[in-house]
């Protein structure tokens, strides 16, 4: 791995657990990788020190907070300055409807994944705040039609 930090199997099966279940106790994710739980204990704070564990939350059920849409987004710009591509990333990145975020190489220039409560919310957020911004050029919308597999 890029971060100079040798992952064992054990290792390898410790960091499958906890991204099926964050909440594992130590005791738990000992029992199930074969360890007693102070060396499992000592694998996971390696882990997190060596940033291979980046942190754990809360996964969210869209629907159930009342944003059962999503959409995902390309963004064309026509903008190659810098505080124009600033301007954009840090203003997009700031809606709370957008939920990932990412520049790509090549076209499209960007990629949102836009979570909102239904058409006519994410309507709104095409006219009023995404279409709008400086720079843009295209916006083309992909709507889901069914989740197949997601990682978190």
């Amino acid at each position: 791995m890029g971060n100079g930090i040798d992952l064992d199997a054990i290792d390898r099966e410790i960091l499958f657990l906890l991204q099926q279940d964050g909440r594992l106790t130590n005791v738990e994710l000992a029992k199930r990788v074969g360890l007693t739980p102070p060396p499992c204990l000592r694998r996971v704070k390696r882990l997190e020190e060596a940033g291979v564990i980046a942190g754990y939350r809360a996964v969210i059920d869209s629907a159930a907070v009342g944003r059962g849409l999503e959409v995902l987004v390309d963004v064309e710009v026509y903008a190659t300055d810098r505080k124009t591509v600033e301007e954009f990333e840090n203003t997009v990145a700031s809606y709370e409807e957008v939920v990932e975020l990412r520049r790509f190489f090549g076209r499209p220039d960007y990629f949102l994944r836009v979570s909102v409560a239904d058409h006519a919310a994410y309507e709104e957020f095409l006219t009023r705040k995404l279409t709008g911004l400086r720079g843009v050029l295209r916006v083309e919308s992909h709507l889901t039609m069914k989740k197949i597999k997601t990682e978190v």
